[in-house]
């Protein structure tokens, strides 16, 4: 872990290099305290990475023009006759490329940072869709995603001095670390232990069931990130 702080310290912005996430890999599955387990992948180094960035970033206000502005185009797209169903409209979306959004990708059920909208369509059921290309990621793994369940405004990682926000109940996006994998996924706060927060910062341990296996987990805050409020 020490060595890849190190690391993010010395990272330029921008996508990390295959290459980079590969050796990385290796070099940690290769390594004699891992002798026996499961070998890291280049996706996992790539999340934890991604995972440094999202906590390093300063907080930023919502667009509430961008929100506003998915919500027409999606309104309208529902307003096509059957006509028309079959149609496929494309169109361009760079103008909303500036904003700060996350985007659920279909391949694993995670949540990842949008870096840019490349172009939108409404499909044959009316719905409106976007193609999105995930923050550290190549166009490779360009995605189109529904509008309506698939994109939304980014969460923000909970600090110490919100810990009595989170509620039994609340939405909230959880690190979910696993052998095969660590990326970001919705879950539902089931249980909560409160402490007393010492020097460190928050103590709690919170039980979270995620929502796409309905499996539960006990974590601390620092994995867990909040969802904006309207």
């Amino acid at each position: 872990m020490l060595e890849m702080e190190n690391m993010f310290k010395d990272l330029e912005e921008g996508p990390l290099a295959p290459q980079f996430c590969e050796k990385l890999a290796s070099s940690f599955s290769l390594a004699p305290s891992r002798a026996g387990k499961q070998a890291i992948t280049p996706r996992q180094v790539k999340s934890w990475f991604q995972d440094r960035l999202k906590k390093s970033q300063p907080r930023v206000a919502s667009s509430n023009m961008a929100l506003k502005l998915f919500a027409d185009l999606s309104d309208a797209s529902a307003s096509f006759g059957a006509t028309e169903s079959s149609q496929k409209l494309k169109g361009n979306a760079s103008d909303l490329s500036e904003l700060i959004f996350e985007a659920l990708s279909s391949k694993d059920n995670a949540w990842y940072d949008v870096a840019s909208f490349l172009n939108y369509r409404v499909v044959c059921s009316g719905e409106l869709e976007v193609r999105v290309r995930f923050a550290g990621f190549r166009n490779t793994d360009d995605e189109w995603v529904n509008v309506r369940r698939a994109v939304r405004e980014r969460s923000i990682p909970l600090e110490s001095s919100e810990c009595q926000r989170v509620k039994v109940g609340d939405l909230v996006l959880c690190f979910q670390e696993r052998e095969e994998r660590a990326v970001y996924c919705d879950a539902h706060i089931v249980e909560i232990n409160r402490k007393l927060h010492d020097i460190n910062g928050c103590r709690c341990t919170f039980v979270v069931r995620y929502e796409h296996d309905d499996l539960e987990e006990e974590v601390r805050l620092d994995r867990l990130c909040g969802r904006p409020t309207p």
